[in-house]
């Protein structure tokens, strides 16, 4: 009795043919890689695998790392003073306000070609406050008031004294 029956089994199919795995060989993808034609993600693969070697033996680096520049402290803050100074034009005191820096010069009461010079006697200093004048002085001076350190001051005052003195802004 033959029987003839129809199967629901496919028919036999060829397995294709294809390389063998090699599992661990890291030398063996790259060199596959670079066969296939993908040379740049190999070639970045070989730089990354030698950076990351190189990193990792604790070699010294060839020049040793600069220390870090010294800050050097701040000056300590110097304790200011006020200090009112009369100054001989008063026209020039009307132009100062708050917060303004300026230089005082002083210029001995002698007669011009006397042989004395004019000095600088503060350099920066800063102006506190420009009081209001309470009339008109026959000299023509005005008295501003500077913010300067405390040996500033004793110069200041001992230059009011013997010197005419003015102001330059800075």
């Amino acid at each position: 009795m033959t029987m003839t029956t129809s199967s629901s089994v496919p028919p036999p199919c060829a397995v294709p043919a294809f390389e063998p795995l090699r599992v661990g060989g890291a030398r063996h993808r790259l060199r596959r890689a670079l066969r296939r034609g993908r040379l740049v993600p190999a070639l970045l693969l070989a730089l990354t695998a030698g950076a990351l070697a190189v990193a990792n033996t604790g070699v010294a680096p060839a020049a040793p790392p600069r220390p870090a520049p010294a800050r050097a402290r701040p000056p300590a803050p110097v304790p200011l003073v006020s200090a009112p100074v009369r100054i001989a034009d008063a026209a020039t005191v009307r132009l100062l306000r708050p917060g303004d820096r300026v230089d005082v010069i002083a210029a001995p009461d002698s007669p011009p070609g006397g042989g004395s010079e004019a000095r600088v006697v503060a350099a920066g200093a800063r102006v506190a406050d420009v009081p209001r004048q309470d009339g008109t002085r026959s000299d023509g001076g005005a008295l501003v008031v500077l913010s300067v350190p405390r040996a500033t001051a004793a110069v200041l005052a001992g230059a009011g004294v013997t010197s005419r003195l003015a102001v330059t802004v800075c």
